[in-house]
């Protein structure tokens, strides 16, 4: 006796009464009953697709489950594109009956793997279905090149921020303004991360903020209204930009940190005073862990280790002292200094300059009006002065930082909300900061030995 199950599928029922199942199941029933097996199971996805490899059909994956257990040795379905349309899981089938000896019957009479034959025409099938999907898979990728080419929207999965026609969805913007505004100005990827799940800022899809998905987010030159294909700038977009393209070039010069890039090192300074006081003999200091834990187990010392200073009790001095500087009324907003938008303007102009000549160069290498060397060369030397004004870029929107701290109706809550890169912009901005000598052996902290030398002075 031969144990047979039965699969049944329609793509779309829409009135939902499973017409099309029953008329399936009529005709399987029938096979079932010619052949002499014993019906165990029924499978239903009704309403749902095969075409796509990504969609659930729940049946279905029970059907493979239980024909995995051995509670089958027959399978009945009305055509081979009901049971599946992906030529891999059609292969499987064909495997199962070749190897294993499962019996394979459809019901309109197309197919009957338990013969030779049959199985050739399910094979023949599998191939057939299998090249249409790569000549579908071309086309589309054709369509997707073209579309990006002429600078419209690619279709698919929407970015954040736009709709797929390429609109603006204004408050999705919003969120990819403040990562591009918060990383030019010196906050690491973890901390932006942090910072939108801090205020239950949500994804695209509802999920959670991570270095990644922010990284993601800033090296999309879509937001910048470049159009791109398949990781590589292609032109123009027809959509309008979120960000300038200034800042989307700041965004990947400090990115492309050779730093992250060779040792994957964070470019984040993790102390307050690390690369911002200066030692007496002119150096600025680093900090040093030292053996025992804890937070104030970190002591500054310059690279010619002059002294070393514990980095504690001078960290809170300079808190309360910059606190306290905020807070005079005399300061709100003097040393606010916005976007230098001149010297940001004079670098797009050389950077579109170079890129005109770099497209040149291209054209003279195709036409065959210079040879490879020369190419090389003259597209390397145009990709170092790219660089270059990436980098310059990256200073000017970095230097505007402690504006937002600076010229903040409330700036000292405006500080203290403020990530570490730009408090150390905002003190760097204010003063000078020199460490002196400690008292060898003293416990106690002596304020004279930082000396202040004030920026507004």
């Amino acid at each position: 006796m031969t144990n047979a199950a039965m699969y049944l599928r329609v793509s779309l029922d829409d009135t939902g009464e499973e017409q099309a199942v029953s008329r399936q199941r009529e005709d399987c029933t029938k096979i079932i009953r010619q052949r002499g097996w014993t019906l165990i199971g029924e499978y239903v996805d009704n309403s749902i697709s095969a075409s796509s490899a990504a969609k659930v059909r729940p049946e279905y994956d029970r059907l493979v489950r239980d024909y995995a257990a051995g509670k089958f040795g027959a399978l009945v379905c009305w055509d081979l594109d009901r049971l599946t349309r992906q030529p891999r899981q059609l292969e499987d089938w064909i495997d199962a009956a070749q190897d294993r000896g499962l019996l394979i019957v459809t019901a309109n009479g197309e197919a009957d793997l338990t013969t030779d034959a049959g199985i050739l025409f399910a094979g023949i099938k599998a191939q057939v279905a299998r090249a249409e999907v790569k000549r579908k898979g071309a086309r589309q990728a054709r369509a997707q090149q073209q579309r990006a080419e002429q600078g419209r929207p690619a279709k698919g999965i929407r970015p954040t921020g736009y709709t797929l026609a390429g609109e603006i969805i204004p408050e999705e913007a919003k969120i990819v303004r403040r990562i591009f505004d918060r990383f030019t100005r010196g906050e690491t990827l973890k901390g932006i991360a942090a910072d939108l799940e801090r205020d239950g800022v949500p994804t695209r899809r509802g999920g959670h903020w991570s270095s990644s998905s922010v990284s993601s987010i800033l090296r999309n030159a879509r937001y910048a209204g470049r159009s791109v294909y398949k990781g590589q700038d292609v032109g123009q977009g027809m959509w309008k930009p979120i960000v300038a393209q200034a800042q989307f070039s700041a965004a990947q010069a400090r990115l492309d940190d050779p730093r992250r890039k060779t040792r994957g090192e964070s470019t984040a300074r993790k102390h307050l005073g690390s690369g911002l006081y200066f030692c007496s003999c002119g150096l600025r200091v680093r900090s040093i862990s030292t053996s025992g834990g804890g937070k104030g187990a970190n002591r500054y010392a310059c690279r010619n280790a002059c002294y070393y200073r514990s980095a504690r009790p001078v960290d809170e001095y300079v808190l309360a002292t910059i606190r306290g500087r905020l807070a005079m009324p005399d300061l709100q907003g003097a040393l606010a200094r916005p976007v230098d938008r001149t010297a940001l303007a004079a670098l797009a102009s050389q950077r579109k300059e170079i890129s005109l000549r770099r497209e040149r160069f291209e054209a003279d290498y195709d036409s065959g009006l210079i040879d490879g060397r020369r190419f090389h060369a003259a597209v390397g030397k145009a990709d170092a002065q790219l660089d270059q004004i990436r980098a310059q870029e990256a200073r000017l929107l970095a230097a505007a930082g402690p504006t937002a701290v600076l010229g903040a109706n409330n700036p000292v809550a405006a500080f203290d909300r403020a990530p570490l890169a730009i408090q150390q912009q905002t003190i760097d901005a204010l003063a000078r900061v020199t460490l002196l000598r400690g008292v060898h052996g003293s416990r106690v902290f002596r304020p004279e030995s930082v000396v202040w030398e004030w920026r507004s002075e």
